[in-house]
């Protein structure tokens, strides 16, 4: 079981993360500044350390040279982010912004945890290579420099481009469904860039309001709104010198979509509220599922810079496309989860076998995580039968639980019962109805409230479930 210590002098959120990872099968030790923990551990023995930015006495980044090699994440508010990318300079793994989502965290620490343990391999076997004449390693047919799962055609297609469009400076479009993992695609291009050593930034354009957006992604000047009582850095001055991903690019206000396109015309920005310009040298890497070309045809999109971005486009498959791959994957999952709660039995029945190479997968990759997981947890004998992994069931249930509960408190007129589910209305239909029957009078924010999920969740729930946002007659999400 990994072993984290966490590092934070507010006891909330102290006590919260821990909470959040001891749920998740880790060993969880804690401290309120660096001097504590140097007094009551020996830090270089922990798998991964993750600490505030600003502590009392030293700052986080000390425990970098402390860890003594042990990866750091260090966390911080969007005010410091500029710090928190001067962190990673100094050695930090990565970096989290408070608030934190807590999906977006168990995804931080999962994958610098497993980045750890294949090091070693990747050393060793890199280490074993024959090598050519002059001495350097031959190259082989494997995509461990691009850190995706799956040979299927298609997928050994786009490793190719991958590999040919990575060292270059040049936008990239990446495209596929909700759940392919497009963010794994991005970050193999900056890794394999000369970029690689300077931070990625990665940015969804959905789960950020839209009255914040222009000012998350370009900074602002003190005064420039209200509540803007200083100035600060945006996101896109945070990528300076490295790549920055836009996450659902289509879900982009023209507004936000416009200072954009200047980023690319002229490799400059303008805080709000800002008469001065600044140089940044940005690549930028965009993700979508939708068909920006047509939104760009009906004036949901900008056409310039729909151009802009399609420089170079890579799609890709559904899963359900992927054919071997599916179990290839589903295998490695079940290694990991395995090795979460330290069983070493675990392996999937035939029919299991069966059902996940011939299911849909609506939900791609994500949804193939999460019913693996839920199968690990629920499995009381070694082998994971198809019942178990619960594929034939609706969507909702093989969501997080964030939805699973009791029905929301929607007060007001909706609370006539005519909204409340009955026994033959699932959670999805329930979501569904409760959506179309609201989003008319409610901002997205007073819809993730009172159906009890995050801004984020409710957005990916609305693209798996097809209902379109109305981005017309809602309040202001000020």
């Amino acid at each position: 079981m990994p072993h984290i210590l966490i590092v934070e002098d507010e006891t909330i959120i102290r006590s919260a993360l821990r909470r959040l990872l001891e749920r998740n099968q880790y060993q969880v030790s804690e401290a309120g500044s660096v001097q504590e923990a140097q007094e009551r551990f020996t830090i270089p023995t922990f798998d991964l350390i993750v600490s505030d930015l600003r502590l009392p006495g030293a700052p986080g980044t000390e425990l970098i040279k402390l860890g003594q090699g042990t990866p750091v994440l260090i966390m911080t508010s969007y005010a410091s982010l500029r710090s928190a990318v001067d962190s990673m300079k100094m050695g930090a793994v990565d970096y989290i912004a408070k608030p934190f989502d807590h999906d977006e965290m168990l995804q931080a620490v999962a994958r610098i945890l497993r980045d750890r343990q294949s090091a070693p391999a990747a050393s060793e076997a890199a280490a074993s290579k024959p090598t050519n004449g002059n001495g350097k390693a031959a190259a082989d047919n494997s995509n461990g420099d691009i850190g995706i799962i799956g040979s299927c055609p298609p997928m050994q297609d786009l490793y190719s481009k991958i590999r040919k469009v990575a060292p270059t400076d040049s936008n990239v479009l990446v495209q596929g469904e909700s759940g392919t993992g497009k963010e794994l695609v991005a970050r193999a291009l900056h890794n394999l860039s000369k970029r690689a050593k300077a931070p990625m930034i990665s940015v969804n354009c959905a789960a950020i309001p839209e009255s914040l957006i222009e000012s998350e992604l370009f900074g602002h000047e003190k005064g420039a709104f209200t509540g803007a009582s200083a100035g600060r850095a945006g996101l896109v001055e945070a990528a300076d010198g490295g790549t920055l991903f836009l996450d659902e690019i289509g879900e982009l206000p023209l507004e936000a979509q416009a200072r954009l396109l200047r980023v690319l015309q002229e490799g400059e920005i303008r805080r709000v509220g800002s008469v001065q310009s600044q140089k940044v040298d940005v690549r930028l890497i965009a993700a979508t599922h939708r068909d920006l070309k047509s939104l760009a045809k009906i004036g949901q999109f900008r056409e310039d810079l729909y151009y802009r971005l399609h420089v170079i486009a890579l799609k890709l498959p559904a899963l359900r496309e992927r054919g071997a791959d599916v179990n290839e994957i589903a295998n490695a999952f079940l290694a990991r989860q395995s090795a979460r709660i330290n069983r070493t039995d675990l392996k999937f029945a035939a029919d299991a076998e069966q059902a996940i190479r011939h299911y849909s997968w609506p939900g791609n990759v994500r949804e193939l995580e999460n019913a693996v997981e839920r199968a690990v947890i629920l499995s009381e004998s070694p082998e994971i039968s198809a019942d178990l992994l619960g594929i034939d069931i609706e969507l909702s249930d093989l969501e997080d639980d964030e939805f699973i509960g009791l029905p929301p408190q929607t007060g007001g007129n909706a609370s006539n019962s005519s909204h409340e589910p009955t026994e033959d209305l699932s959670l999805e239909d329930y979501f569904q109805h409760f959506v179309l029957e609201h989003q008319d009078h409610m901002t997205e924010t007073e819809l993730a409230r009172k159906l009890g999920v995050s801004r984020k969740c409710l957005w990916e729930r609305r693209q798996r479930l097809g209902i379109p946002r109305r981005k017309t007659g809602v309040a202001s999400e000020s």
